[in-house]
């Protein structure tokens, strides 16, 4: 199997060192520090990382990330690219599974945070795997936003989300997990309905 989710971290990681510590991303409010700093607690601190999604760890976790990014930028983007072997997250049974769609966003974030970005080609493994995990991801953001919608991207199939939706999101399998993942702005894809309409994504 090609590692995917290892060569995206160490493109991202490759990118956030020319880019420097101060240049902005796709992450709202979030530097490239801030950035690396997520990645960082992501890997080597699960108990600060679950605040991403528990509510009462999210100010613990935010102090540990703060902490992080204070660090020297070059030791916190290593830390970035070389990641523990115990983490939950980044070792080698769970790495595709969890790091594919978020190596490949992170890296998105931190490249179309710059002006005159253009998408960049994918390789048909890569789209593959995104697509994969388009469709996992995919369904729990449209469920749990209470959308009916279906998503297709041509070459790699579709699927559907809610009862008899009449709203279609296509694009490749990057764009899609872009627009899936909350960047909707940076997302090249093509919505077809109103049934995405002010609806807010993300997980």
């Amino acid at each position: 199997m090609t590692a995917y989710a290892q060569r995206e971290r160490r493109l991202l990681a490759d990118l956030l060192l020319r880019l420097g510590p101060d240049q902005p991303t796709l992450c709202d409010g979030w530097t490239t520090r801030d950035l690396a700093a997520h990645l960082v607690v992501r890997d080597r601190r699960p108990d600060a990382a679950a605040g991403a999604m528990i509510k009462p760890l999210h100010d613990h976790g935010e102090r540990v990330r703060l902490r992080t990014a204070a660090r020297p930028y070059e030791e916190v983007v290593h830390e970035v690219r070389t990641p523990p072997w115990w983490s939950p997250v980044s070792n080698p049974l769970t790495d595709e599974l969890a790091n594919t769609i978020e190596f490949f966003v992170h890296h998105e974030d931190a490249r179309r945070g710059q002006p005159d970005w253009e998408p960049r080609p994918l390789e048909p493994g890569l789209e593959a795997a995104l697509w994969r995990n388009v469709q996992l991801t995919g369904k729990l953001v449209l469920r749990r936003a209470g959308v009916a919608v279906t998503v297709s991207s041509d070459g790699y199939g579709s699927f559907a989300v809610g009862e008899s939706p009449a709203t279609t999101l296509s694009g490749r399998p990057g764009e899609l997990a872009m627009y899936l993942t909350g960047r909707t702005d940076a997302a090249r894809v093509e919505i077809d309905g109103d049934g995405l309409e002010g609806v807010r994504l993300g997980l």
